[in-house]
């Protein structure tokens, strides 16, 4: 009866490591807010010992991204020309960063596919509420996996392959009548 239950429970454990996929932490935040995202990267690509790098396209709306930090990792960014200029602080914001990567600088720091790790970028959310899609792609020490499918309508991820992470933008709260 121990060996059915094993094999039963290491099933389970298979079936779910093969539907996993890159997800936010929190996957809903309020419209015009700073917002933390942060990416779980629960196993390296199918075939793979370790997941070797990660990288971020933003979705349009999410400003001034600033990726974390993470020890035997390198953080780059990309910046390009926004089609809708912002301000900030004062200033006019015509590039912003669109995607934030971040590579093991060695074989020891790669992401060993037992273990699950997260990835950080922070960034102001916009003030529209909506569905944000992150597009990650995972790249591993075999292959590499573009979790980049969105759905054509409505905001289910049934039956995609390699959905997107999905960010549901909720409106701000209306401020207090005080009196």
């Amino acid at each position: 009866m121990h060996l059915i239950r094993t094999l039963a429970a290491s099933t389970a454990l298979l079936s779910a490591l093969a539907s996993a996929h890159v997800t936010l932490d929190q996957p809903q935040a309020v419209a015009g807010s700073a917002y933390k995202a942060v990416f779980k990267v629960g196993h390296a690509c199918a075939g793979a010992s370790f997941t070797t790098g990660i990288t971020v396209r933003l979705p349009a709306g999410f400003r001034g991204a600033q990726p974390m930090p993470k020890a035997g990792w390198t953080a780059v960014v990309q910046r390009a020309a926004l089609a809708e200029p912002y301000e900030s602080h004062g200033r006019r914001i015509s590039e912003d960063v669109v995607e934030v990567s971040w590579r093991a600088n060695s074989a020891d720091s790669a992401l060993p596919t037992a273990f699950y790790d997260e990835f950080t970028v922070r960034g102001t959310l916009p003030a529209q509420a909506g569905t944000l899609w992150f597009k990650v792609r995972q790249s591993c020490d075999v292959g590499e996996v573009d979790w980049a499918e969105v759905p054509a309508s409505g905001v289910s991820t049934e039956g995609l392959k390699a959905p997107a992470a999905r960010l549901q933008v909720g409106p701000a709260a209306a401020p207090a009548h005080v009196h």
